[in-house]
């Protein structure tokens, strides 16, 4: 497996897209134990805060150098062939997805499956769905994160030039997110609804990464200083919190009984499409951590432990795709039988699946470059 991941790259970003993309594959099945243990359940922000965040970093350092080294057209178009093959893999994952849906619903009897992935409007009009599939405007659940991010690498292809001018656009990130979050806008979806995670304001999360992670040539790269108050202040940020979501999930008859009203209904209102102020907050919390806490050169991120979670985070796109496919499959398993033997088996076959594909997936981009050359040397700044 080593031969196979790119040991020239920024490991704790692999890393980390890598444990997100299992934590979203768990958290998808209902009644899995181990969603107990993923951060949804200790912080305010889950998987989709960690993959956005690190999109954006990633796509700045990766799409950051070419717009250094052959201008913004080049860099753009760059971007938008991206944006293409995302947008085709949304595609093949909706058709999968939703025949795999459909066919477990008429074989299981269980039509609850449609209403719960939100699959009615295309059983009662198919031709309609599809093309709103097609334009983005239908997103079932689990398949809203392509779309977002769809949307947001078309934004950052066209505000690539603000890159070099790194305040400016942060400005403008924030400045955009506060208005959509006090003039309540959204994109419209089908039928009748709104984006599940909205892009005008997720796109301040994501240009948030792309400020840590572009590096422009023969000048400082926008960096946060490392300052023990700082630290402190995440920390307590992340207790707090972590005590408040856990006492919510297990205990909610003690937050009503003990806490005041309002300490409910804040917690209550803390909303996912708009990026909650709370939940923006945690992520950058553990993002400064994280950075800071773990060096980038720490030698257990290219040992063989951590090997599969990097190899997810660099093939995220079919790992991705496949770990939606895999979270139904386990989903209807758990549904028969919830006892660990069945639970062992499906977090593993899951999780060796999804390894498989990142496998396959490296082997085949390496042979169409021609050659399976060592990690270290790989091109840089690449992204998946």
């Amino acid at each position: 497996m080593m031969q196979f991941v790119r040991l020239d790259r920024d490991l704790r970003v692999d890393f980390f897209r890598g444990l997100a993309l299992w934590a979203i594959f768990v958290n998808h099945m209902p009644g899995n134990w181990l969603g107990n243990v993923t951060t949804r359940n200790y912080t305010l922000s889950d998987a989709s805060e960690g993959f956005v965040f690190l999109a954006g970093f990633a796509a700045a350092l990766a799409f950051g150098m070419v717009l250094d080294r052959q201008g913004w057209f080049f860099a753009a178009s760059r971007v938008m062939g991206r944006v293409f093959t995302l947008y085709v893999a949304h595609i093949f994952l909706f058709v999968v997805f939703t025949a795999q849906v459909g066919f477990s619903a008429a074989t299981l009897d269980s039509a609850v499956y449609l209403d719960e992935m939100h699959l009615d409007p295309f059983a009662q009009e198919p031709y309609r769905a599809m093309l709103e599939a097609l334009l983005l405007r239908y997103q079932p659940s689990f398949l809203d994160i392509l779309p977002l991010y769809i949307v947001l690498l078309t934004m950052f292809a066209i505000a690539m030039p603000l890159l070099r001018r790194m305040r400016l656009l942060l400005g403008l990130s924030l400045g955009a997110w506060l208005a959509v979050r006090l003039l309540d806008w959204n994109l419209p979806a089908w039928p009748d609804r709104e984006w599940m995670f909205n892009p005008l304001a997720w796109q301040a999360l994501f240009f948030a990464g792309c400020a840590l992670g572009y590096r422009p040539p023969g000048a400082e790269p926008f960096v946060v200083p490392f300052r023990r108050w700082l630290a402190a202040l995440c920390a307590v940020l992340l207790l707090a919190t972590a005590v408040a979501v856990l006492l919510a999930t297990f205990r909610p008859d003690y937050v009503n009984d003990r806490f005041p009203a309002w300490a409910g209904a804040f917690l209550a209102g803390i909303d996912k499409n708009g990026l909650h102020p709370m939940r923006f907050a945690s992520m950058l919390a553990i993002a400064y951590l994280v950075a800071y806490g773990i060096p980038r050169g720490a030698r257990w991120l290219a040992s063989r432990p951590a090997a599969p979670l990097v190899l997810l985070g660099q093939q995220s796109l079919p790992v991705f795709c496949a770990g939606i496919f895999l979270s139904f499959l386990g989903r209807v398993a758990i549904e028969f039988s919830d006892h660990w033997p069945m639970q062992a088996a499906v977090n593993l076959a899951g999780l060796g699946a999804m390894v498989a594909v990142g496998l396959v997936t490296a082997w085949y981009g390496a042979e169409k470059r021609g050659t399976r050359r060592p990690a270290s040397a790989a091109p840089q700044g690449s992204t998946t």
